[in-house]
């Protein structure tokens, strides 16, 4: 389970992130929220660094979409 949870947010972090619409960028955040925590579940579990480092990439990926988000929304 930890290592499928593992290969998922490796692929996410490789996907395309172009010419998203508003609501491919609501889904991008929120899967990015729910891989975070259930990595972090992990994290706390095994005090692994590699899983550290995968979840600061996908705090940054989200970030960055919730910033364009954000930006379009007001």
């Amino acid at each position: 389970m930890e290592l499928e949870l593992i290969n998922k947010a490796l692929e996410f972090e490789q996907r395309k992130m172009r010419s998203l619409s508003t609501s491919d960028r609501v889904m991008i955040s929120r899967e990015a929220k729910t891989l975070i925590l259930d990595l972090n579940q992990i994290y706390k579990k095994k005090k692994d660094d590699n899983i550290m480092d995968i979840m600061k990439r996908l705090t940054a990926i989200k970030r960055k979409v919730e910033k364009r988000l954000k930006g379009r929304l007001i």
